[in-house]
């Protein structure tokens, strides 16, 4: 097989979901009648996804032996010299891309039997969670900026669709919406870098324009002056800094815990806050010619990593910490794009994309054990009651805040190291937040499974719950993941326990554990180290951080052993014994910092005030605009001017001309010889 790949084969692995959705979405709701029953649509839908991945798996194989694919496979239109064409580009990028989105995608699916059992709306959300799927595919094995351009998109309008999946609820409505408005904007900005290539380039193939890339590295924005290709670049991470969430655009990922638990687990680990990081590696022939835009990438994906990082402290919703969590391990992926450590960033990608899924489905797992109860002040001491849960947490947790020997040590220490050893501006403020995050990821991860697993049960207590809430809840009962439901019985009744969950949820948990543990030693020497990214990946010379990671790295053993000397591991060692007094030995440290700190509490717990000042600012902007448009435009000039006006005078016209109707011969004979002589003095004036 070694040297080609079947275009067949490849078609299927995204349409073989595509099929599953539409099984489901069609025949198993009422838009054909409920034909088939949750059985049928569950099963189309698994079955999809799980030929993907078998038939991605044997792409990897056949890639890394050697194989290689880059053809069209359906000519859409060709506009002058422009081809607009469906084909795909087949390398370890890509293929690393399939085989994480559908393994990830599969364990969602799975989990979803159980998480979704009591939902009316389950076939509906399988055939949505398979379109994604689909979406996410197209968009990883796009040889062209416009099916890109396509999956991108779909990705964006499937995330609308499930983040309001309950969409009798009005914060669920305002969620989706919000998710929309905000990735539209990071959207305008990916067009128009695609419009600016494009234009200069003449093509929309990626083997095309980067063939260019010296060329287009020479020129400037017409009418600007900017350097072409920094002005390109920096467009299409505008693009990436929507559907990946780096500030100031993240403020729509938080509030997407809105929708059901397994969509949380499928956007925020494997599929669309990814697709910036992978959009950005793949354009890496481009943005390795742009100083400049590599410098925005850093400073942008510093400050997501260090501030998004400290909201996830004073969280008490458990969805909410993870989610929190994923923004600021989008901003250190970021950091390694910008360090020009793309193979890094991909590698991050990879374990992150296990680790969280992992985190995210073990919440769930714990939330249907709570009797969907989201609050972590309500729970505690789960660990005897839900054994399978808490373990796997525990290894998540271990993997995200980069414990030696756990997948995301490697990876999380790989970017250290390579933002510590580039050039690139802002690197500086980049290795003190990367640093100082390491802290952070750990106290808050850890004072979540602590307050989770261990200390004393709090489920049947009544809870004071003076400070620390969620100002994103909106309410206590929209806060919760309710299946659904409308009788809002959240939590346990008096006399009941927590228990573990059916095994089409723990399942998932052990299936994902295995590589939250393994996969980063496994991985790091061909993918970092060896040929795993050549002739896909570029670097330039005058970007040395690999190089320096390359010298440095004596095996996955060592740099492990090694890990247990530098000051990541002992400012995450810190970061979980801060979090264990805090929490679980002198609970009233929090409170005295909350009463020291009440004002710092608040900024946090307003999210930086971010989303008031995009209501004020934009929304109000919109609305002000909107409304003096609609006043001076619509009713001023159309309605008063335009319409209103042309009528009065029409009117005003056959006020006049009627004066002459009065039904006498001679006035009538008087107004003709008045025309006639009005006429002859126009061609034949008397003074020429």
């Amino acid at each position: 097989m070694a040297g080609q790949l079947s275009s067949s084969m490849l078609l299927a692995v995204p349409l073989a979901p595509l099929a599953g959705s539409a099984i489901a979405g069609l025949l198993g709701t009422k838009f054909l009648g409920n034909v088939v029953g949750r059985k049928v649509s569950h099963t189309a839908t698994i079955l999809g996804v799980l030929i993907a991945l078998i038939i991605s798996v044997q792409t990897l194989m056949a890639v890394l032996d050697g194989a290689t694919f880059n053809q069209d496979i359906y000519t859409w239109m060709t506009v002058g010299s422009v081809k607009l064409a469906v084909g795909f580009q087949i390398d370890t990028l890509s293929a690393m891309m399939m085989c994480v989105v559908t393994s990830v995608s599969l364990m969602v699916h799975i989990y979803t039997i159980g998480y979704m059992a009591e939902d009316e709306g389950y076939n509906r959300f399988f055939s949505y969670i398979s379109l994604f799927t689909f979406s996410m595919l197209m968009l990883v094995m796009s040889n062209n900026f416009l099916q890109l351009f396509f999956g991108w998109e779909a990705v964006g309008l499937v995330s609308y669709l499930l983040i309001g999946f309950w969409y009798t609820r009005p914060t669920a409505i305002f969620a989706n919406m919000k998710a929309f408005l905000v990735n539209r904007v990071g959207d305008f900005g990916f067009i128009l870098g695609i419009g600016l290539l494009l234009a200069a380039s003449g093509s929309m193939q990626y083997t095309d324009v980067f063939a260019q890339a010296d060329k287009l590295a020479g020129m400037t924005v017409p009418g600007i002056g900017w350097p072409l290709l920094t002005a390109a670049c920096i467009c299409l991470f505008i693009g990436a800094m929507g559907k990946s969430a780096q500030f100031p655009l993240h403020v729509w990922l938080p509030d997407s815990m809105e929708g059901p638990t397994p969509i949380s687990a499928l956007i925020h680990a494997a599929t669309m806050v990814t697709a910036g990081i992978f959009m950005v590696s793949r354009m890496s022939p481009l943005f390795e010619l742009s100083d400049g835009a590599l410098s925005f990438i850093i400073v942008i994906g510093s400050i997501t990593a260090l501030f998004m990082g400290f909201l996830g402290i004073i969280q008490n919703d458990i969805k909410r910490v993870v989610a929190y969590s994923t923004l600021s391990q989008l901003g250190y992926m970021t950091v390694a794009l910008g360090a020009s450590a793309y193979s890094v960033a991909v590698f991050h990608l990879m374990t992150h994309a296990f680790f969280k899924a992992l985190l995210f489905l073990g919440a769930g797992s714990v939330i249907i054990g709570m009797h969907h109860d989201q609050d972590m002040r309500n729970m505690g001491g789960l660990r005897k009651y839900m054994p399978i849960t808490w373990i796997t947490s525990l290894l998540g947790s271990l993997a995200l805040i980069g414990t030696p020997f756990f997948s995301g040590f490697y990876s999380k220490d790989s970017i250290i190291e390579a933002v510590h050893a580039t050039n690139i501006p802002g690197a500086g403020f980049a290795n003190f937040a990367v640093l100082a995050g390491v802290f952070i990821t750990a106290f808050y991860s850890f004072r979540m499974y602590f307050l989770v697993f261990h200390g004393e049960s709090r489920w049947n207590k009544p809870q004071p719950h003076s400070h620390g809430h969620d100002s994103d809840a909106h309410n206590e009962e929209d806060a919760h993941d309710d299946h659904g439901d409308d009788h809002h019985h959240h939590g346990l009744q008096p006399g009941d326990k927590p228990h573990e969950s059916p095994w089409v949820v723990t399942l998932p948990l052990i299936l994902l554990a295995i590589p939250s543990v393994i996969i980063g030693y496994l991985a790091i020497g061909p993918m970092l180290h060896g040929d795993f990214f050549k002739g896909v990946i570029f670097v330039g010379e005058n970007h040395t951080a690999m190089e320096t990671l390359r010298e440095e790295f004596h095996g996955a053993a060592a740099m492990a052993i090694h890990g247990l000397q530098t000051a990541p591991f002992w400012l995450a060692l810190a970061g979980v014994v801060c979090a264990y007094y805090c929490y679980m030995v002198n609970p009233r440290v929090p409170a005295w910092f909350y009463s020291k700190f009440k004002f710092l509490h608040t900024l946090l717990d307003n999210k930086y005030y971010m989303d008031k000042f995009n209501q004020v600012v934009f929304a109000g902007g919109a609305r002000a605009i909107g409304g003096g448009l609609w006043k001076v435009g619509d009713r001023a000039l159309i309605d008063g001017l335009v319409v209103n006006g042309s009528a009065k005078l029409v009117g005003w016209f056959a006020l006049l001309t009627r004066t002459f109707q009065t039904g006498y011969i001679y006035h009538y004979a008087f107004v003709m010889i008045v025309g006639v002589l009005a006429t002859l003095l126009y061609f034949f004036p008397f003074w020429r």
